[in-house]
């Protein structure tokens, strides 16, 4: 269905560089004529919203989220009801907008608008959302720092939107749930293999890394609980005993932009996720920043995640392969350099199997005040299961078949996945703008399953993609 939308059948001139034809029945307008301005204070007993970068507003669930202080006094926030628009001020800019699914209080930062009748506010979120748009956002924005830029409500309502029928506007809307509803679950179905194949690849580095390569070798017990026993000739040592030193980086000012030509860059928390190291996980440093040798990244060097906002990803390790930015630590990233005598490639695997993993939540866990930080202290009391180093090389050169090819395999796997995100960003912006038209094929859809479930429980999932640099959370 989607393979045979076409265009309409006529178009004419918006007027809009940005935006270039609309349909000829389409109108385009303030969004003042659109929105109203609620600015309702007073309503503490209502439950507090939050607005996703890549998922809309939704009721905050103070258990699960890693930013748990809410302001003492509820009565400052803003009320806004079902169907109303909200808008973080400074987050405008990369989509933080949405429609309230319930009547609740946001944050003082944000701008509530509510809907005149025949405005479908779903459509419009999908809109404020496309690329295009928050580029008009963000040049109408204003501010002493471009990072920090506010959309007031006074800017927003000047600027023009194309504005569909209402039964338009509820047939694109009810298009893109389709629509989306389908590439969720292809999505997610690719998210459960890259699962099964990530346990498979946990299980065959951990043995290799634990009980080596010699199914009859004779066993002695670690000490470890969650090692277990190891290679009778194998020795159990600190993580400080294995590493000349630790190095960690800073927290300086930066844009959220890659590097660029002779421009330097700071590594984000997400740089190291799950055993893979992402230089494009970085923001870009101004220009006069001096740069300290002692924490610009090289090849070979071994990364480790200190703090990020979901904890499942500190910790993460990963070795720097290849390199095409000048890169700096930033204060979120340790860096380990090894002993001359010691297998780095192994000590890799090794801060990428289970037992790794139980110590780094033991340790975040036991940090005051900061669970989602792993203290150097603690990283460098690590255990780990050494071998010789000939069999420790043998070893490498196993996984490096065996668990680097699973890896091959989810990482193309990945790139499916960001592939068809990248199709349904194209989608939503064709559809809302006019170059596609949905209303035949809106007609024709069979009844639409409520996916709100199905599409939560695949939020939950992305958060710790969206923590580690790829969106966030914005509360205000």
């Amino acid at each position: 269905m989607i393979a045979d939308l076409k265009p309409y059948a006529e178009y004419k001139e918006s007027g809009l560089p940005w935006l270039g034809q609309v349909p000829d029945t389409w109108r385009v307008v303030r969004n003042g004529s659109l929105f109203a301005q609620r600015n309702e204070t007073g309503y503490g007993e209502l439950p507090v919203l939050e607005v996703s970068l890549k998922t809309g507003i939704r009721v905050r669930n103070f258990e699960s989220s890693a930013r748990k202080q809410v302001m003492s006094d509820r009565g400052k926030y803003k009320r806004a009801l079902k169907g109303d628009l909200a808008y973080n001020m400074m987050r405008m800019w990369q989509g933080a907008v949405g429609v309230s699914p319930v009547d609740g209080l946001v944050s003082p930062a944000y701008v509530v608008a509510r809907p005149y009748p025949g405005v479908e506010p779903k459509f419009f979120t999908a809109l404020f959302r496309t690329d295009d748009y928050m580029s008009e956002v963000d040049s109408c924005s204003r501010g002493i720092v471009k990072d920090r830029n506010r959309l007031y409500w006074s800017d927003f309502k000047q600027i023009l939107s194309p504005c569909p029928s209402s039964d338009e506007q509820a047939a694109i809307v009810r298009f893109l749930d389709w629509a989306n509803g389908r590439l969720e679950r292809a999505i997610r179905a690719k998210r459960k293999v890259i699962a099964l194949l990530g346990e498979q690849k946990q299980a065959i580095i951990h043995r290799a890394v634990t009980r080596g390569l010699d199914p009859s070798v004779p066993l002695k017990p670690s000490g470890i609980p969650s090692i277990g026993d190891i290679p009778q000739h194998w020795e159990i040592k600190r993580l400080r005993t294995l590493v000349d030193h630790i190095d960690q980086g800073v927290s300086p000012l930066a844009v959220g932009f890659l590097a660029e030509g002779d421009s330097w860059g700071v590594l984000k928390s997400g740089c190291v996720n799950r055993g893979v190291f992402r230089e494009t996980e970085h923001k870009q440093l101004a220009r006069n920043f001096k740069i300290d040798p002692s924490i610009v990244v090289e090849i070979g060097d071994v990364l480790i995640s200190r703090a990020c906002g979901s904890p499942s990803l500190v910790g993460s390790v990963g070795r720097v392969k290849s390199l095409r930015y000048k890169l700096i630590l930033s204060d979120k990233t340790f860096r380990t350099r090894f002993r001359d005598r010691v297998d780095v490639d192994f000590m890799v695997f090794a801060m990428n199997c289970g037992y790794y993993r139980n110590q780094v939540e033991q340790a975040i866990s036991g940090a005051d005040g900061m669970a989602n930080n792993l203290p150097l202290s603690s990283l460098r009391d690590f255990v780990f299961a050494i071998p010789p180093a000939a069999e420790a090389a043998l070893i490498v050169k196993f996984l490096e078949s065996e668990a680097t090819g699973i890896q091959n395999t989810i990482s193309r796997l990945e790139r499916e996945i960001e592939l068809l995100r990248e199709y349904r960003t194209r989608l939503v912006a064709d559809v809302v703008t006019g170059k596609l038209d949905v209303r035949e094929a809106a007609r024709s859809l069979p009844d639409i399953p409520n996916l709100g479930n199905e599409l939560e429980a695949d939020e939950t999932e992305l958060e710790a993609e969206f923590e580690s640099g790829k969106g966030a959370l914005i509360d205000g």
